[in-house]
C-alpha cells in the first residue's frame, strides 16, 4: 500500500515530466538524504543514550524531508474534495510529530515514499522501450541514385527508392530484393531461430541484418509503416491500455479519516479530556496498515533479486499469485537462440574429427552463423584448425577453400550439386530440415565426405521449469513463435508443452495473448526479442530473459530473469502467494492493534505515550513478519549448466 501519485502526479491536465527539477529523480534524492537524518537518530540514540538534542534534530530535519511531499499532497486532496490514504498517513505523521515522535513521522514517511518512488520510476518502460526500438533502425541508408551511391537519413527513405546493404549492415526499410542474395538475421522481427536465405524478389524487413551478401533493395515500406514500425506501435498501444492498479485500502480510507476524526471528537464531548484524545489519534495511526505491503514487497524483492528475478514493477509481484495461464516464445526463451553442432555424420573413411577439422577450417572466415558454431565445437573439442587458402564465400550457399592441398567445398547440398559434387554423396541423411535443422555437406576434391547437421538447442531447465509451473497450478502453458510448426512441435514435445502456436508475426502473439485473456486467464508472457515486445506488454504480466534477451524486451516487461533460468518461473508463482498471505496476515495484526488501541484509548486506559508504544509495537510486529520472506527460496540450488544432451553433437560413424 502506497501514497497515491505522491512523487509522480502532476497538476490536473500536465504531463508527467522526466527531466524537470519536480520529476521523480530529485524525489528520490531527497528520500535518501531524509533517511539518512533518521538512521543518524537512531545511531545517536543507541551509542549515546544522553544526546538527545542531536538526535532529536537529527530526527526533525528527517522527518520534514520525508514528511513534506506527503503534506503537500494531502493538502491537494483536501483542495480538489478528495480524502484517501493519503490524509490518513499524514494523520499518522502529524500525530507523531504532535508527540515528539520524529523518528516514527519519518519511518512511516519513507516507507511510503520508497513504495511510490520503485512504482514511478517504472513508468518510462514504455518511452524506453520506443526509444530502443527507434535505435535498432539505422540512422544513415545508402541510397542508389542515377549518380550512383548516396548516403541519406533512413527518414528520407520512400517507397519504390533503392537501397544498397553491405554484409553486416541492419536494413534500414521493409522492401524486396532486386539484385544479390544473402542470408539474413531476421529474430527481431520472425523470432526464427536459423538465418534465413533471401534471393531476388524476396522480402526483407527493416530492423534485420544481412550477414553475408551485398543486397540491393526496392523501399516497399519506410519509418512508421514498416513491420519494426507497427512493433513499435503495438507496444506503445500495449503499455497505454493497461489498467491503473487499485489500492484496496484507498476504497475505504476516505470513511476511516473521518470516522477517526469523529471518533475523537466524541471523546472530547463526553470526557472534555485532550489527552485522551491525544491518544485516540496517535493510536488510531495506521502504521502497521502503511508497513503492512510495502515491508513485505521490499522483503520479497529482496529474495527474488538473490535468486535473479528482477520485479521492476512491484505491484505485478502481488499480481503474479493468481496467474493460471503463461506464454512462452521459443527462440531463446524455451531454446539457447544460438545454433549448435547436432550431429556429425561422415563417411566410411573419414573420422568424425577429421569431418569437423576440415569443415571448421574451411568455414573459418565466414561470418555465417554455422561457421561460428563449427568453431566453437572445434575449440572445445581441441582440434586444430589449419588456415585457409583461396577462400571464397557464395552468399547463403556455401564456402570453398584450399584446405591441406585439397579443395573443400562446404555448404547447401544443392550447391554442391551444382559445383560437380555427385548425387550418391549426399544421400542416406536422416534429419528433417522442416524439424528446424540445418544441414551441410562437405566435399574434399569433388567427393562429399560427410554432412552436418545444426539445431537452436533447447534449454536444460526448460521442461523442469512446465512442469513447475503445472505444480504450481497454472493451468494453461503455450508456446507461440514465429518459427515454422514443426520446428515449434518439436521444441514443445522436448519441454513438455502441449499447445503450440507456429508462424507468428508479432501481432499474431498480441491477438494470442488478448484471446486468453477474453477467456477469464491472468496470463504471463515469456519471451526475450523484438518480436516478444508488444506481446510481453500486453500480457498481465510481462517476463524478459534479461541477460540474453534483447533491450526492448526487458524494457517491456515488468520481470526479468537475470540468470535467464527458466526455473525461477515457478518460484516466482510461490513467492508471490507467500508475499500476499503475509500481506494479509499484516493487516490482520493492524486490525486487532488498532481496534484495540482505539477501545483501551477511549476508555481512558491508554495516554499518549503509551498509545505510541503500542502502535510502534504493531509496526515492528509487522516488520518481522515480513521479514520472514527474506529467506524464501535460500533451499533452491543455483543454475545449472546444460547437460551433456544440450551440447555435445551425436557421433555418426555410418556412411553418408
Amino acid at each position: 500500500m502506497q501514497v497515491t501519485s505522491l512523487l509522480s502526479r502532476n497538476d490536473a491536465g500536465s504531463a508527467p515530466s522526466d527531466h524537470s527539477g519536480v520529476g521523480p529523480v530529485p524525489r528520490l534524492h531527497q528520500t535518501l538524504i531524509g533517511f539518512i537524518f533518521i538512521a543518524n537518530a537512531y545511531v545517536v540514540d543507541w551509542f549515546f543514550a544522553r544526546g538527545g538534542s542531536v538526535s532529536g534534530v537529527s530526527a526533525f530535519i528527517g522527518a520534514l524531508l520525508l514528511a513534506s511531499p506527503i503534506l503537500l499532497t494531502s493538502a491537494r486532496d483536501l483542495m480538489r474534495g478528495q480524502v484517501s490514504i493519503n490524509e490518513l498517513v499524514s494523520l499518522a505523521v502529524l500525530a507523531s510529530f504532535a508527540t515528539g515522535d520524529y523518528k516514527t513521522a519519518g519511518v512511516v514517511s519513507f516507507f511510503m515514499l520508497l513504495g511510490e518512488v520503485i512504482e514511478t520510476r517504472t513508468a518510462a518502460g514504455a518511452r524506453a522501450s520506443i526509444e530502443s526500438l527507434i535505435q535498432l533502425t539505422p540512422t544513415r541508408a545508402r541510397r542508389l541514385t542515377v549518380s550512383g551511391e548516396e548516403e541519406v537519413n533512413t527518414s528520407a527513405l520512400r517507397v519504390q527508392d533503392v537501397v544498397r546493404v553491405r554484409p553486416g549492415d541492419t536494413i534500414p526499410a521493409d522492401g524486396v530484393i532486386l539484385l544479390g542474395g544473402s542470408s539474413i538475421n531476421q529474430a527481431s522481427i520472425t523470432g526464427e531461430s536459423l538465418p534465413v536465405d533471401r534471393r531476388v524478389g524476396e522480402e526483407v524487413f527493416a530492423g534485420t541484418i544481412n550477414l553475408t551478401g551485398v543486397l540491393e533493395i526496392q523501399v516497399s515500406r519506410a519509418g512508421g509503416d514498416t513491420t519494426l514500425g507497427r512493433v513499435r506501435e503495438l507496444i506503445l498501444a500495449a503499455e497505454q491500455s493497461k489498467l491503473p492498479i487499485m489500492r484496496l485500502m484507498d476504497q475505504y480510507m476516505g470513511y476511516y479519516t473521518p470516522l477517526v476524526l469523529a471518533l475523537g471528537a466524541l471523546v472530547w464531548v463526553f470526557t472534555h479530556q485532550l489527552e485522551r484524545v491525544i491518544a485516540v489519534l496517535v493510536v488510531a495511526c495506521p502504521c502497521a496498515f502503511v508497513l503492512a505491503t510495502p515491508s513485505a514487497m521490499v522483503a520479497a524483492l529482496s529474495a527474488a533479486a538473490r535468486l535473479g528475478i528482477l520485479i521492476k514493477n512491484i505491484a505485478d509481484l502481488e499480481l503474479a499469485a493468481r496467474l493460471n495461464a503463461f506464454v512462452f516464445d521459443k527462440t531463446g526463451t524455451l531454446t539457447t537462440g544460438r545454433l549448435s553442432v547436432a550431429r556429425l555424420s561422415p563417411v566410411a573413411g573419414t573420422t568424425p574429427s577429421e569431418l569437423l577439422q576440415l569443415a571448421a577450417s574451411a568455414e573459418k572466415y565466414s561470418n555465417h552463423p554455422v561457421a561460428r558454431a563449427l568453431q566453437t565445437l572445434a575449440g572445445d573439442a581441441g582440434v586444430p584448425l589449419p588456415e585457409p587458402e583461396d577462400f571464397s564465400e557464395t552468399a547463403g550457399r556455401g564456402v570453398r577453400a584450399r584446405v591441406k592441398g585439397s579443395i573443400l567445398l562446404v555448404g547447401r547440398a544443392q550447391w554442391l550439386r551444382e559445383q560437380g559434387v555427385g548425387e550418391m554423396s549426399l544421400s542416406q541423411v536422416d534429419l528433417d530440415e522442416s524439424e528446424g535443422y540445418s544441414l551441410l555437406f562437405v566435399a574434399r576434391d569433388g567427393v562429399g565426405i560427410g554432412w552436418i547437421g545444426f539445431q537452436d538447442q533447447r534449454r536444460a531447465e526448460a521442461g523442469e521449469a512446465i512442469m513447475g509451473l503445472h505444480s504450481a497450478g497454472v493451468q494453461r502453458i503455450a508456446m507461440v513463435t514465429g518459427d515454422r510448426r514443426l520446428v515449434a512441435e518439436r521444441v514443445a514435445k522436448e519441454v513438455g508443452c502441449n499447445e503450440v502456436v507456429a508462424d507468428c508475426l508479432p501481432q499474431d502473439k498480441v491477438r494470442h495473448v488478448k484471446h486468453l485473456k477474453e477467456k477469464g486467464y491472468l496470463v504471463a508472457v515469456v519471451g526475450d526479442g523484438v518480436n516478444d515486445a508488444p506481446a510481453l506488454a500486453s500480457g498481465d504480466i510481462g517476463i524478459a530473459m534479461g541477460a540474453a534477451g534483447s533491450e526492448v524486451a526487458i524494457h517491456s516487461a515488468t520481470i526479468a530473469l537475470m540468470n535467464n533460468d527458466l526455473r525461477r518461473l515457478p518460484f516466482l508463482v510461490t513467492l508471490s502467494r507467500r508475499t500476499r498471505r503475509v500481506i494479509n496476515q499484516n493487516f490482520v495484526i493492524g486490525v486487532f492493534f488498532i481496534l484495540g488501541g482505539l477501545s483501551l484509548a477511549t476508555l481512558g486506559f491508554l495516554n499518549p505515550i503509551v498509545a505510541a508504544i503500542l502502535h510502534n509495537a504493531g509496526s515492528l510486529l509487522v516488520v518481522f513478519n515480513s521479514a520472514r520472506l527474506v529467506r524464501e527460496g535460500e533451499e533452491i540450488e543455483p543454475a545449472a549448466a546444460p547437460g551433456p544432451t544440450a551440447t555435445s553433437p551425436t557421433w555418426n560413424p555410418k556412411p553418408a
